[in-house]
């Protein structure tokens, strides 16, 4: 009997992937687990590996895209499938497979503390259905927190029923599954099909025509070409992400080939509209940042700094920096240095509010934003206060780059005492940034323009930047808040002070 092998569900409102390469030819022989094919989503590229050990018949071809839970390939156990085609009036031969034995024994699966901080989860995706035989650290279902998405492994062999349900949200030690433990090796709980493989192709083709991968999409969307403009060469005439790719470099006037249509006003815009449902993660960002204003007493306080002292040493001494150390010397450390200074002077603005006390904290780990494709993930440099200039813009560069690529561990990113964000890569001039729970304060940085300013009685040019600190005044006084930010100010207006710790 062939093993049907279809698309798994690969990820929240993710409905269809397209076929990137086979890595595997039809008629090969194939191992169980080994890597038979990649998948591309608009998410990521990922592999599929065979289900069994067999002959791999492929059913759909590279290029082509086929939604969640439709038959990709089949896999012929050791081929003993192709033998009895060849007498149909033999005795039919036995598959040999072993039916797994109950044990009696279920094994109760619990939301584990994935956490700090963190009293619940979301099921973002179940990779196994329930009644499906799986095996002791199979990966059968996507967990998903207000800080990052973790897989879950089977605690035992044996059969899965479901108790949460997809999109579910349970708290820490919610039941989430039960594996009904059993002894043998398991068997496929595969039916193979009556209907040909090709049958599913003219019903792609219809549904497939004009419309593009979700890869496609994603690009034409980031430049701003319509589909309609492009030609697909996939199956069906699908638009692959290859059309979009060269769809960019062609500009979208010479596809307008319609005399009669009315021309389009100057701005170039149309007046169409979509809807994306909200990620687990953005619906938790949300929730967190309502709970933020709601719940604490939340103030800003702004300054200016003259950052030409650091400019100028940085200027002096970036080449000199990036030879020994093989890291660049930005901003971020000077910051930092200054903001751990601070926070020793006024220990309030490190503090956090426990239900009725307050902790204080003898160290500073500071929390720095970082935009991903995903959302806001704020990860951790932990004791910046005893750390050298290099030393925290290479943890700056390794966190920033592990949350860009959504390999953020949950442990990079709790626990903070302080956070620093910075709006200024984005030409932000000021703004009032929002606190990150339970931390009493976070300052904002800002883009450096040059602007007239007074100094020893002439005016001059510096290049200036704003910053805001905005912080919870249950914890912390105006006084406090005010004196930390000017002496942070102090400190990057003479470098020569991070130095000396004067």
């Amino acid at each position: 009997m062939a093993l049907q092998v279809k698309v798994p569900a690969v990820g929240e409102s993710i409905s269809e992937v397209t076929i990137a390469n086979w890595l595997k030819k039809d008629g090969d022989t194939v191992q169980l687990d080994e890597v038979i094919a990649e998948l591309e989503s608009d998410k990521a590229t990922f592999e599929l590996t065979a289900q069994s050990a067999g002959v791999l018949k492929i059913v759909k071809q590279q290029g082509e895209t086929v939604p969640i839970g439709e038959v990709i390939c089949e896999i012929e156990s050791n081929g003993q499938a192709t033998q009895p085609a060849k007498t149909q009036s033999t005795t039919p031969v036995s598959t040999g497979q072993s039916t797994p034995k109950a044990t009696g024994g279920v094994k109760e699966m619990k939301v584990p503390a994935v956490g700090e901080s963190i009293t619940e989860v979301t099921i973002s995706t179940w990779l196994k259905k329930d009644g499906d035989v799986v095996q002791i650290d199979d990966i059968i279902a996507e967990v998903e927190s207000d800080k990052a998405t973790f897989e879950l492994p089977a605690e035992a062999t044996g059969i899965l029923r479901i108790v949460a349900k997809e999109k579910e949200t349970l708290p820490i030690g919610g039941l989430i599954c039960k594996i009904e433990i059993t002894d043998g090796a398991p068997v496929s709980s595969a039916k193979s099909s009556s209907t040909p493989a090709t049958s599913n192709n003219s019903g792609d083709k219809t549904y497939a025509a004009g419309h593009p991968s979700p890869a496609a999409a994603k690009i034409l969307d980031e430049k701003g070409i319509q589909s309609s403009q492009v030609q697909g060469t996939g199956v069906g005439g699908r638009i692959t992400k290859d059309d979009a790719q060269k769809a960019q470099s062609t500009p979208a006037k010479t596809e307008n080939k319609s005399a009669a249509t009315p021309p389009v006003i100057a701005s170039g815009g149309t007046r169409g509209e979509r809807r994306e449902k909200m990620t687990s993660l953005r619906k938790t960002i949300a929730k967190r940042l309502v709970s933020v204003k709601n719940e604490t007493a939340m103030l800003t306080t702004f300054n200016e700094v003259d950052m030409k002292p650091v400019m100028d040493l940085r200027s002096r001494y970036k080449d000199q920096f990036k030879e020994k150390y093989g890291v660049g010397l930005g901003f971020m450390s000077f910051f930092a240095k200054a903001v751990c200074a601070a926070l020793k002077e006024f220990p309030a603005v490190n503090a956090s509010i426990d239900k009725d006390e307050v902790i204080f904290h003898d160290y500073c780990d500071i929390s720095i934003a970082v935009s991903t494709p995903r959302g806001l993930v704020v990860p951790v440099i932990r004791n910046a206060e005893s750390l050298s200039f290099n030393q925290i813009e290479s943890e700056v560069v390794r966190l920033a780059t592990r949350g860009r690529d959504g390999k953020l561990s949950i442990e990079e990113m709790t626990g903070g005492t302080f956070s620093i964000t910075n709006g200024g890569v984005f030409g932000s001039m000021l703004s009032t940034p929002i606190l990150n729970p339970p931390q009493s304060a976070i300052l904002g940085m800002h883009n450096i323009v040059e602007r007239a300013v007074v100094k020893n009685g002439e005016v001059v040019v510096r290049p200036i930047m704003y910053l805001a600190l905005s912080y919870d005044h249950r914890i912390v006084d105006g006084r406090e808040s005010v004196s930390f930010l000017v002496r942070v100010k102090e400190m990057l207006e003479d470098p020569g002070r991070l130095i000396l710790g004067v």
